[in-house]
């Protein structure tokens, strides 16, 4: 095996645990993969000499490329294209070492759904870098300090900023499949029927609507804001929408004769819809967990 061979090796055996690190940073899969695809890039060109550590000399190479994506995109004032709040558990993060099974990371990478990554977007960018690093994934102080080129203890009082502001939050999703289930419907008759005032009772004033770069290639839309923005777009649509469990919770798939073409996730808190996600691309599809629900 060649020195080019081990080192693609490797660099795939971290590959899981850099995707999930990157796709809690910009809440994309589509652009997680792009960071780690960049991380390769470097590595590829620098070769791993005189690295001690490689994967967290990886994980230190995505944590730039994602700042680097997160500044660029609040420059540009635009959002991610994807995004379920829970409460990041220190006890289950790993160290960036890698002595974890970085399949198992990757798991509960994934595991995180649009309602924290909606709160997660309010944070600036060093501030999520260091609570995603720090808290999901136990990087320490240390090695996250250079990376915002900050002082250890400066980077540990981003993390606890960010740290409130996450479990402040009152974005927290319902969990009651029937409550969900109750207000897409309502969003579906809504939207089928053209109804704006009603869109606007079952949407949140700051409801955020993405979708990945195939639905908004096909007549989607990448980004909206905002209830009037979202009804406007939804208004007279979703005709061949059906409810479904869509990654565990009530949303939305669209079947064209016989074929899934499109997976709404949505996510209600305090009887109103605060995020959809629109899934159009096929791997992503095929990643995601849908289950119709009867009619």
């Amino acid at each position: 095996m060649s020195d080019d061979d081990v080192l693609a090796e490797r660099f795939e055996q971290n590959r899981p645990r850099l995707r999930a690190v990157a796709y809690r940073m910009l809440g994309s899969r589509t652009e997680a993969d792009d960071a780690v695809q960049e991380a390769w890039l470097r590595l590829s060109r620098t070769g791993a000499s005189g690295v001690d550590n490689l994967a967290a000399w990886l994980t230190t190479v995505v944590g730039r490329v994602c700042l680097d994506m997160l500044r660029s995109r609040t420059a540009r004032r635009e959002d991610p294209l994807e995004a379920q709040a829970v409460e990041p558990a220190a006890g289950a993060a790993t160290a960036a070492s890698g002595a974890a099974d970085p399949e198992q990371e990757a798991v509960l990478a994934d595991s995180v759904g649009l309602a924290l990554l909606i709160v997660l977007e309010s944070l600036a960018p060093t501030e999520r870098l260091a609570f995603v690093l720090h808290d999901m994934f136990a990087v320490s102080f240390e090695e996250i300090a250079p990376i915002v080129g900050r002082s250890p203890a400066a980077t540990r009082q981003l993390a606890s900023r960010a740290r409130r502001r996450v479990r402040d939050t009152d974005a927290a999703p319902d969990a009651d499949p029937s409550r969900q289930r109750e207000v897409v419907e309502a969003f579906l008759a809504a939207a089928r029927n053209g109804d704006f005032a009603a869109l606007l009772t079952v949407l949140d004033p700051d409801v955020v609507l993405r979708g990945d770069r195939v639905a908004a290639a096909i007549g989607g839309s990448a980004e909206l804001r905002g209830a009037d923005a979202v009804a406007s777009f939804f208004a007279g649509r979703a005709q061949a929408a059906r409810p479904a469990l869509v990654a565990g919770s009530v949303g939305l798939a669209v079947i064209v004769d016989g074929d899934l073409r499109f997976a709404l996730e949505v996510v209600v808190s305090a009887g109103r819809i605060i995020g959809i996600e629109t899934h159009a691309d096929r791997e992503a599809l095929r990643e995601l967990d849908i289950e119709l629900l009867d009619s």
